[in-house]
C-alpha cells in the first residue's frame, strides 16, 4: 500500500470499528467520553517530545491522530462533518492566516508573523463565548477554559502582547513583582485579614511571575513540571536511602532529610 494511500485506509478503519460488526466499546463512544483520552494522548506526546526520542513521538502521534479521527467519525455518523471537512477547513485557515506566504509574498519577522495571525484571527473567526459567556469578539475567546492555570496565564499575556498591551522589559516585570509582593506583606499584617484577600494578592504575584517567565522566554508550565520531576527525583533518593538505613520515614527527622537531600543535591540528582 502507497503511503498516501493509508490515510483513507485508516478512515475505513475507524469507521468499521464503530459499526454493528465492529467493537463494542469503540460504538459506545461520544465526544464527552472521549475528553480524559484526547487530554492523556496529548500529554504523552509532550513527555515524549521531552525524552527525544522518535521512535516512541511516531507512535505517540499516532494515537493522539486517532483520537482527532474517533472524533471526526462520530460527527460523520451524526451528518455534523467528517474529517476530509476538518482538513479543508484547516487548509483555508493556514491560507489565510498566512498572507506573507500565499498572497503579498513580502519577507516578514516572527514577530510579525504572530502579529498579522491575532489580527487576522480576530477579523475572520466566527464569534466564540468569551470567559463571561458574552459572544463579543475578543482575542482571548479562543484560550481552552480548562487549560493548566500557568500555561493559561502564559497564553493570554502572550496573546494581549501581540497588541502591545505589556511590559517593556524584564526588569519592569521585577519591579511589578517586588511590588505585589509588598501588596501581601502589608495584607498578611491586618488583624482580620480575609481568605480571599490573601488568594487575590497570591494569584496577582504568582501572574507576575508567569510575565517574568514570558520575558525570559521560559515557559513557566514546562519550568514548573522540570522542577517538580526534581523535587520527586531527590524524594525519592531520600527514601531509598532510609530504606538502605532501615529508618522509617516518619521517624527520620528534619535534620537527617535535609542531609540526605544535600546529598542528592550533591549526586546531581
Amino acid at each position: 500500500m502507497k503511503k498516501k494511500d493509508k490515510f483513507p485506509d485508516l478512515i475505513k478503519l475507524m469507521s468499521r470499528l464503530r459499526s454493528k460488526k465492529g467493537c463494542p466499546w469503540d460504538r459506545e463512544q461520544t465526544h464527552k467520553s472521549l475528553l480524559p483520552y484526547l487530554i492523556e494522548e496529548a500529554y504523552e506526546v509532550l513527555d515524549t517530545i521531552e525524552t527525544g526520542d522518535d521512535d516512541k513521538l511516531k507512535e505517540e502521534l499516532g494515537d493522539l491522530l486517532l483520537q482527532i479521527v474517533f472524533h471526526a467519525q462520530i460527527a460523520r455518523e451524526r451528518k455534523e462533518f467528517d474529517i476530509y471537512d476538518v482538513i479543508e477547513l484547516l487548509n483555508k485557515k493556514l491560507r489565510a492566516r498566512h498572507p506573507h506566504v500565499f498572497r503579498t509574498k513580502k519577507p516578514v519577522s516572527t514577530e510579525q508573523v504572530l502579529k498579522n495571525w491575532e489580527h487576522i484571527k480576530l477579523s475572520t473567526d466566527p464569534q466564540k463565548p468569551n470567559s463571561s459567556g458574552s459572544r463579543s469578539k475578543s482575542v482571548l475567546s479562543g484560550i481552552p477554559r480548562h487549560l493548566p492555570a500557568l500555561l493559561k496565564a502564559y497564553r493570554v499575556q502572550e496573546k494581549v502582547a501581540r497588541f502591545d498591551f505589556d511590559w517593556k522589559n524584564a526588569q519592569e516585570v521585577f519591579s511589578k513583582i517586588e511590588e505585589e509582593i509588598d501588596e501581601l506583606k502589608r495584607a498578611s499584617r491586618k488583624k482580620r485579614m480575609k481568605q480571599k484577600e490573601i488568594e487575590d494578592e497570591m494569584g496577582d504575584i504568582l501572574f507576575s511571575w508567569v510575565n517574568l517567565c514570558r520575558h525570559q522566554n521560559i515557559n513557566p508550565e514546562f519550568a514548573l513540571i522540570k522542577t517538580i520531576d526534581k523535587f520527586v527525583r531527590r524524594f525519592n533518593y531520600i527514601e531509598k536511602q532510609l530504606r538502605r538505613k532501615k529508618i522509617p520515614l516518619k521517624r527520620a527527622g528534619l535534620p537527617l532529610l535535609d542531609s540526605l537531600w544535600e546529598e542528592a543535591k550533591r549526586h546531581q540528582i
